[in-house]
């Protein structure tokens, strides 16, 4: 729980300082940019650090869909 709080603090420090100086420019696509990265990394961080929960590697999910087409096309070339 500290944890999470912790990462919740440190992302407020982080819209304190980044959002202002993007509202005085207009700089609105570079704002959602930013709070979409921002609010992907703050979920991730407190799901593996607050929670402890493991977070899959994308590439697992890559071998998954590739590796039926790869050993297709192996047993074709064969």
């Amino acid at each position: 729980m500290i944890k999470t709080i912790g990462i919740l603090l440190i992302a407020a420090v982080i819209v304190w300082i980044e959002v202002p100086p993007l509202l005085e420019k207009q700089y609105k696509k570079e704002l959602l940019v930013f709070s979409i990265l921002l609010t992907i990394g703050v979920g991730l961080s407190i799901t593996l650090f607050g929670f402890e929960k493991p977070i899959p590697n994308p590439f697992d999910l890559l071998t998954f869909i590739f590796k039926p087409l790869n050993d297709f096309i192996s047993h074709l070339l064969k």
